[in-house]
């Protein structure tokens, strides 16, 4: 079960690899679209539609990674107290009652959107923008499946740790 917790895990692992990339090619992007304006006086609307796709892909790409790498924001009064079987047990319940139905849910009901949103090829944003708004509502499919990935990842490293009562990571 490890083992197949490992290649799960890879998988969130070469989407932060990319995403990291992607940081770096927003912040650059954005540093000429910002010297672009205020020093030549040139603006374009689909550069600046690039900086807000990269922004989306970060974020929606990088949530699983942000879960393998213990990223995410926690309410922690009373996890950190507890044993490792208790940590697993209120871990477990998060992800079977709580993330798993939640992203099952976001990807039923954005599903159509991203359909219909395929097949026209849907255009722009803004006028002059990126002529893929189909690529960037892929990104919500994209996100819940990378986020279940990891979740099942953790939720067999919760039950590895339940059963043994140690950290399994």
């Amino acid at each position: 079960m490890a083992r197949l917790a490992d290649s799960l895990d890879w998988i969130n692992r070469a989407a932060g690899a990319v995403v990291m990339w992607l940081a770096l090619a927003m912040v650059l992007l954005q540093f000429v679209l910002v010297l672009m304006r205020y020093v030549f006086g040139v603006a374009s609307i689909f550069w600046g539609e690039g900086v807000l796709y990269l922004h989306a892909m970060i974020f929606m790409l990088g949530a699983g990674y942000t879960l393998w790498a213990q990223g995410h924001v926690r309410v922690d009064i009373f996890h950190a107290k507890l044993s490792p079987r208790g940590q697993a047990l209120v871990d477990i319940f998060g992800h079977l009652a709580l993330l798993g139905p939640a992203l099952i849910m976001l990807l039923y009901w954005s599903w159509p959107m991203v359909r219909r949103s395929w097949a026209i090829l849907e255009g722009p944003i803004s006028v002059g923008g990126i002529p893929a708004a189909f690529l960037l509502k892929s990104l919500v499919p994209a996100f819940c499946v990378l986020l279940l990935i990891q979740g099942v990842s953790a939720l067999i490293r919760d039950l590895i740790r339940l059963r043994e009562g140690v950290d399994a990571a």
